[in-house]
């Protein structure tokens, strides 16, 4: 997915901007960029985080920056920061999310007679496409609303300029933006996580397609909110980070809402109740304390070694290192009936192999509650599974295997408790090897989340969307 983070200050702003854009760590594995503004110039440095983190990879270069302004991202995607020479002057660019359009819009440059100087394994950077939207206009104000409304996808952005940061949320805000302050400084972030210690208060939520202006003494609107919100439901599932809230309601306390919802529509008898580290938490915490069973850790994590579960992006090497950071604890398996919530199944390999460690180790029973439904649909909007075949969606391979098709019937399985959905779970259970297997219902979710329906992207469960 990615994170965004920007800071205007009274006094040198790198301290804040190294540890407010490292509090994003956990949105993205592949780069990790920051550029600071000072009265000379822009510096900028970018480095690969696939092998290690981002506190490693610049705190030797901390030396180096100084300025009041400054900008940062973690990326799962291109090489960010982007320094712009133009007309409107020299930028830094950061953006988040996914442009559908991408080869309409570089056709479009082509046809004018326009290049692209930046490159990523051979295909155009989609941040270089958004700053070529904005120098089109004769203002940045004019610029990101252009670029917004070309956009098919969404794109949230943070523009670096001699005065000041622009922040700006995707059209149907998709991706977070909250501003945040403090007396001597105003910063902007994807995770409001990034503020408590840091010394920032949350002042205001972006709303979708709306564009602020920062500088140290506050912020001004540059460009309204829109009427119709889409903000991606599975940020509070798996993707934020227990501390961060999105349009003021807190991560953790939906997980804890999401795991009470399994537990009150659930019928069977365990003996204790367990997360999958560490998304999964919150949503055990939460279905234990309403059925009123011993929550406990038969599995826990090694973190002081390893990166991310979903790091390095080789696929096999990336289970590799998902198996090794999960421990179990024999003595809290043997015998027990276990119950396991997690935040979702998508391709399902690494939890089979869980599966069958805790049968060895003389689990009697291990059931398993995803805090979300079956996922069917490849994300369109964001960086999640969108790089993915649709046959590497659980869900999907057992619709292949049932309807010798990948794309039949999907509003039927989609549908919680119709014959097909049953059959999918049922099968996605069996090569599990689970004793039981019960997805959250759609409905449920919303409810444990708090926004109406439409305000919520739920594609990959239901195809729904709102382009």
């Amino acid at each position: 997915m990615g994170g965004l983070f920007g800071v205007v200050s009274q006094t040198d702003c790198v301290a804040d901007l190294f540890y407010g854009t490292d509090y994003h760590s956990h949105m993205g594995t592949k780069r990790g960029g920051m550029a600071v503004r000072n009265s000379q110039n822009i510096h900028r440095a970018i480095h690969n985080l696939e092998n290690s983190y981002f506190r490693t990879k610049f705190e030797a270069e901390l030396g180096v920056f100084h300025g009041t302004k400054g900008i940062g991202v973690i990326s799962d995607t291109d090489p960010q920061p982007l320094i712009i020479g133009s007309h409107l002057g020299t930028f830094g660019i950061v953006t988040v999310g996914r442009i559908n359009n991408m080869a309409d819009l570089v056709a479009g440059a082509f046809a004018k007679k326009s290049y692209f100087s930046d490159t990523t394994d051979g295909r155009t950077n989609p941040t270089e496409v958004v700053a070529m939207l904005i120098c089109q206009e004769a203002s940045f104000e004019a610029g990101i609303r252009r670029a917004q409304e070309t956009i098919q996808g969404s794109c949230s952005m943070l523009l670096l300029t001699d005065k000041g940061v622009y922040a700006a949320r995707d059209r149907l805000g998709r991706t977070p933006l909250v501003v945040g302050r403090r007396q001597d400084a105003v910063a902007v972030s994807s995770e409001s996580c990034a503020f408590p210690n840091l010394g920032f208060d949350v002042d205001h939520f972006l709303g979708p397609g709306e564009a602020v202006f920062i500088t140290a003494d506050g912020w001004e609107q540059c460009l309204p909110p829109g009427d119709r919100l889409q903000i991606c439901s599975f940020l509070w599932v798996y993707y934020g980070y227990p501390a961060s809230e999105y349009e003021g309601i807190n991560v953790e306390c939906v997980r804890y809402n999401c795991g009470a919802a399994l537990a009150r529509t659930d019928d069977v008898e365990v003996d204790q109740v367990a997360g999958v580290p560490d998304s999964g938490i919150g949503h055990a915490l939460g279905y234990a304390n309403e059925k009123k069973v011993p929550y406990r850790r038969p599995f826990v994590k090694y973190t002081p070694t390893w990166p991310r579960s979903f790091m390095p992006q080789n696929q096999k090497m990336r289970d590799l290192v998902a198996r090794m950071k999960l421990i179990p604890v024999r003595q809290l398996i043997k015998d027990q009936r276990l119950m396991f919530c997690d935040d979702s199944i998508v391709r399902g390999t690494q939890l089979k192999e869980n599966v069958q460690i805790l049968f060895d180790y003389g689990a009697r029973q291990v059931h398993m509650r995803p805090a979300c439904p079956t996922l069917i649909y490849p994300c369109e909007f964001l960086n999640f599974s969108n790089s993915r075949s649709t046959l590497d969606l659980a869900g999907r391979k057992v619709i292949h295997a049932l309807e010798g098709s990948d794309d039949k019937n999907l509003e039927l399985y989609a549908q919680a408790g119709s014959e097909k959905n049953l059959a999918m779970i049922e099968k996605i259970r069996t090569q599990l090897h689970l004793t039981s297997l019960k997805y959250q219902r759609l409905e449920d979710l919303v409810t444990a989340i708090g926004l109406p329906k439409e305000r919520l992207c739920t594609h990959c469960w239901d195809g729904s969307s709102c382009c």
